[in-house]
């Protein structure tokens, strides 16, 4: 099994440019956002979870931070914390009564389109068309860079 550091080392081989490095640190938050605020719309009974109405973002998100503590639990914790305030953020847009699903879509798309323009100004392939769990680990990706910056280990 590839350790952490296997995983972040070889995502990080095709986001050397520093345009690319931007566009992801603006459009993979803004993707795992917009995934869990999908799932987050789909209500899976009146059953509430701190205030909130049980949703198939919180059963997802279990499932990946679980995926997290495995690669490495000090990330984990960075991975957990982010996953909860988008969580709230989605809980948030619905509250002002505006349609979840919807803002989702679109931040979905236009970040997407950010990605690939990033990977073609990098001129490389995104390293999810290598393996599928590259998915996961770009967020974690930048949270190892939040880690380095203030001297935590993972």
């Amino acid at each position: 099994m590839k350790t952490i550091q296997d995983w972040l080392s070889d995502y990080g081989e095709s986001h050397q440019n520093e345009t690319n490095k931007t566009v992801h640190w603006i459009c993979v938050p803004a993707i795992f956002f917009s995934i869990v605020g999908l799932l987050f719309s789909v209500k899976i009974s009146a059953f509430e979870v701190l205030n909130m109405p049980l949703n198939l973002a919180m059963i997802a998100l279990l499932l990946v931070i679980v995926y997290y503590v495995r690669l490495s639990p000090a990330l984990s914790v960075g991975m957990l914390i982010f996953s909860c305030a988008c969580l709230l953020l989605a809980r948030f847009i619905e509250l002002q009564g505006l349609p979840l699903w919807l803002v989702c879509v679109v931040v979905f798309v236009l970040a997407w389109i950010g990605q690939f323009w990033g990977h073609k100004v990098e001129g490389k392939k995104p390293s999810f068309l290598k393996d599928l769990q590259f998915l996961l680990i770009g967020p974690a990706w930048l949270m190892s860079f939040i880690y380095r910056k203030i001297g935590i280990a993972y």
